[in-house]
């Protein structure tokens, strides 16, 4: 395979490029001395930096190609090499369940929506929940949640979730579509007079929500109100899908940011300014130990610090599916009142907890929610 060009400036420290063999076409093939350590047993040479008469011709040219060629190795499914982290540190499972996804998410998107929804739904409970070990790990959540529930309702539950995340992945890519169709939708709850009042007076707005119905409803449903609503966001754990899945969320309403000290800092500003910006906060994080479920769970308390440091009001909203499972009602809640981060964590976590007891199939089962995690 032809090396692939990593970035457009080198430094002095190492970096080799390998086949990955004939079986995994197309797949990332550098690493990165800077980043990881090289597992390829091809010694690995200093490439010579480019220089500013431009004699050595980037990472591929002069010596830099040399250097590749030099550490280019025969296919073969044993030749390996640990990917570089400014291209990706994904595993093999993660490339090839992205590619199945591609294609899967491809093909849906040629069908008129009506199709489409349903189709990749039943896909994703039918073959690829199982295939990449969604259901499984829903299934596996269930149980340690519900011990006593009976196994057959484990499964019809976990096959359940996994629609939802099919329709709900579909709706997001194909997030214009889907937003004329929930573009009619009218919110209700007690927030939206709070939100009224926020956004007259430029006070910065956090919604606080999490991985239940389609959590874009609200945010698609309140853009087309007249808000302008950003996000920080968490990449996926896959990287190959989350190069071209934060595009579902960056190609439109305001401004998102990719969680970590620059997206976070940025994310702020916003808010500063008097924006509105989403937080998801039901993933597991280096943080506190929260309840959730009856059982404890590493909440990051991210939403409650920024709020508290910036006077912004904190609303969670839902966007819950309906029976037909194409349309959404959409509940913007009470503001949840300041405090100590913990108490205002805890309240957001009820407030999930209340959703998922009215409808267990719409919350996103397959995240390891209550892995071990250090405290912060």
């Amino acid at each position: 395979m032809t090396p692939r060009r990593v970035g457009s400036t080198m430094d002095s420290s190492a970096r080799c490029a390998v086949s990955m063999g004939n079986d995994a076409p197309d797949t990332p093939n550098f690493c990165d001395a800077r980043a990881v350590t090289c597992n390829c047993d091809a010694p690995c040479r200093p490439v010579k930096p480019r220089t500013r008469s431009g004699l050595s011709h980037g990472p591929l040219g002069g010596d830099a190609a040399r250097t590749a060629r030099q550490h280019q190795r025969p296919a073969g499914p044993r030749t390996r090499c640990l990917m570089t982290r400014l291209i990706s540190h994904g595993t093999r499972a993660d490339w090839l369940a992205d590619k199945v996804l591609r294609g899967l998410i491809g093909t849906a998107l040629a069908l008129p929506y009506e199709k489409r929804v349903p189709m990749m739904g039943s896909a994703l409970r039918r073959a690829i929940g199982p295939l990449l070990g969604y259901r499984q790990r829903a299934e596996a959540n269930l149980a340690f949640i519900y011990p006593d529930m009976p196994a057959a309702d484990r499964r019809a539950l976990a096959e359940a979730c996994c629609d939802n995340f099919g329709r709900t992945l579909i709706e997001n890519y194909a997030w214009a579509e889907f937003g004329a169709r929930v573009a009619d939708t009218r919110p209700t709850g007690g927030g939206l007079v709070p939100l009224a009042e926020a956004a007259k007076d430029r006070r910065p707005v956090i919604f606080v929500t999490a991985h239940f119905g389609n959590h874009e409803a609200p945010r698609q449903v309140l853009t087309h109100m007249g808000h302008t609503i950003g996000g920080l966001y968490r990449p996926m754990q896959n990287p190959f899908f989350n190069a071209h899945y934060a595009k579902t969320m960056t190609s439109w309403g305001g401004p998102v940011f990719e969680q970590g000290r620059r997206g976070t800092m940025g994310f702020a500003r916003h808010l500063k300014s008097g924006g509105m910006g989403t937080l998801l906060f039901d993933v597991a994080a280096s943080g506190i130990a929260l309840p959730f479920l009856g059982k404890p769970a590493h909440t990051a308390t991210s939403a409650a610090d920024i709020a508290l440091k910036l006077d912004a009001l904190v609303i969670p909203y839902f966007g819950i599916r309906q029976a037909d499972g194409m349309s959404f009602a959409v509940e913007i809640e009470d503001p949840v009142p300041h405090g100590p981060p913990a108490t205002m964590m805890a309240d957001m976590t009820a407030r999930l907890e209340a959703q998922i007891a009215r409808s267990p199939a719409q919350w996103f089962w397959v995240h390891r929610r209550w892995k071990p995690r250090k405290t912060s």
